[in-house]
């Protein structure tokens, strides 16, 4: 292995860690270093498709965007996917491995499993200078400790030095710090080589106190304070983040603007097995949209858009939105309003979705009916990126000319489309073929395209065709979506190059630092909206 490591360990889940990767993935490829991104194991929703046509956690691509590189399965060689409270589908090297429990994964399958990840880290070692590694949820959980191969087994296997981070958003962070080193082997703490607070609001100085008692008490020095960074563009790495926005909805204010400059109201809904939430960052971006994640029929009615999203469930999530009477709710609203459905969502809106091999339910299950298309489960993934061309003439009644599409799918279930289906787009990479459908009326498509909402010309168009339909004025402020994420990585570089000790965090991989003169030139998240 001939990089030098450092891994992000947190104190638990949702402290940082995901970014905080990828902010040190962006410095050191800043200061001239080959550097990838690396989580040995990564249990989430929110996957993304490698240029191999593999399937790999979200965070790592991000990660992997951040460090200029190209997304690899090898960044992050096991992904789970929760289909249950205890059971998961098990993603290895990209692909589906197989459905079990969390017992059984735990007892008998990850010594199975840690050569193919010592296997992984070895390949991206031998190609970078740098590798920087996240861990999975806390490194003392020590119900889980044997048989844990995303923590301290992998720190010992690359040699890390690893950086402890707690957050103080979340209270306690001071407990947490010490806690969790202190449920470590001594072999383990004289590995972790500083702690660090993120996501601090106020004066830093107040702070003094308590890390002083700590670095006392642990002997391990403060790297820094990083400070809570509004408006950051970046997506959280698993929907912990869209809990308490799902019973939100528009306030009495919100429903009684009449103006045609009024925000275009979207609600995409809350499924249990939701995935793939970061499709919608970029919508949520423009000052001219109001989206909220929902999980009512009232919520539905007083939307514009309403938005079936990705989910590893489809035929459970749509069993639940009958059991809430969301069905209805969504039937009702389409003679009226504008509906989407991305992947499991474009799904729900066919006919039927039949599933002979089991993947979820046996036999036949009756869909929305609100486009023309039936879906078969399949016992193979599709995974891959694709390109092409948006291929009908019109949306939501109004004229749309042949825009560029991109975008990555990720599903199980062959769709089979009416021979009269007007389809939503043409693919020409990876192969010629047709992809979704819109409805008669052109109020209703589906797509399997997940990221289709970042390609910049196509969101500006959707937006202007639904606020046309509605008959609200155009907007004059967008936002160029590729240009405010790469400004909210440099943005979220310099926090980290102000807040951290960079110097010696570059000292644990015998690096030397070259702090830049200024960070003036890095373009704020404003001003690129």
């Amino acid at each position: 292995m001939s990089a030098r490591s450092i891994m992000i360990l947190g104190t638990s889940s949702h402290v940082g860690k995901s970014l905080l990767t990828a902010g040190l993935c962006r410095i050191f490829a800043q200061q001239g270093h080959r550097v990838a991104p690396f989580k040995s194991q990564n249990m989430s929703l929110n996957s993304a498709a490698t240029v191999e046509g593999l399937e790999i956690g979200r965070a790592q691509a991000l990660q992997a965007e951040a460090a200029g590189v190209p997304a690899s399965v090898h960044m992050n060689p096991i992904l789970i996917k929760p289909s249950g409270d205890s059971s998961s589908q098990v993603v290895v090297r990209g692909k589906i491995w197989g459905q079990i429990t969390a017992a059984d994964y735990h007892r008998r399958r990850v010594t199975e499993l840690l050569p193919i990840v010592r296997e992984s880290y070895e390949i991206l070692a031998s190609k970078h200078d740098v590798i920087i590694l996240e861990g999975a949820g806390s490194p003392a959980e020590i119900n889980l400790k044997q048989h844990d191969i995303a923590n301290m087994r992998m720190a010992e296997m690359a040699n890390a030095a690893c950086l402890l981070v707690g957050d103080i958003d979340r209270g306690g962070v001071f407990a947490s710090l010490l806690g969790t080193l202190e449920l470590l082997t001594a072999e383990e703490r004289e590995r972790v080589r500083g702690f660090a607070i993120n996501k601090f609001r106020g004066d830093a100085n107040l702070l003094t106190p308590g890390i002083q008692m700590i670095e006392e008490r642990v002997h391990k020095q403060c790297i820094g304070v990083v400070p809570y960074l509004h408006s950051l563009a970046l997506e959280e790495e698993d929907s912990v983040g869209l809990n308490a926005a799902k019973q939100s909805t528009w306030s009495k204010e919100d429903l009684a603007n009449h103006s045609a400059e009024r925000p275009l109201r979207i609600a995409v809904l809350a499924l249990p097995f939701f995935s793939n939430f970061t499709d919608f960052d970029s919508l949520r971006s423009e000052p001219s949209v109001s989206l909220r994640f929902c999980n009512q029929a009232e919520t539905i009615a007083q939307a514009d858009i309403v938005i079936l999203p990705g989910t590893k469930q489809t035929v459970d999530d749509l069993q639940w939105m009958r059991s809430n009477g969301l069905d209805h709710a969504i039937q009702s609203f389409s003679s009226k309003g504008l509906v989407v459905g991305i992947c499991g969502g474009m799904q729900m809106l066919g006919e039927t979705i039949s599933d002979p091999f089991e993947i979820e339910h046996r036999g036949t299950t009756e869909a929305l009916g609100l486009l023309p298309l039936q879906t078969i489960m399949q016992t193979r993934k599709t995974t891959r990126n694709v390109s092409g061309r948006f291929a009908a003439t019109t949306l939501f009644g109004q004229t749309i000319e042949p825009l560029p599409l991109s975008g990555y799918e990720i599903h199980i279930g062959q769709t089979i489309y009416s021979p009269h289906a007007n389809h939503f787009a043409t693919f020409s990479v990876p192969d010629d073929s047709k992809d979704g459908c819109i409805s008669a009326n052109t109020q209703v498509f589906g797509t399997y395209l997940h990221g289709v909402f970042d390609d910049d010309a196509f969101r500006h168009h959707f937006l202007s065709a639904a606020r046309a339909f509605y008959g609200l004025n155009k907007t004059g402020e967008l936002t160029q979506w590729k240009l405010l994420r790469e400004a909210s990585l440099d943005r979220l570089a310099s926090a980290l190059s102000r807040s951290l000790d960079m110097e010696k965090i570059f000292n644990w991989v015998n690096l030397t630092y070259n702090r830049p003169e200024s960070t003036s030139q890095i373009p704020s998240v404003e001003a690129v909206q």
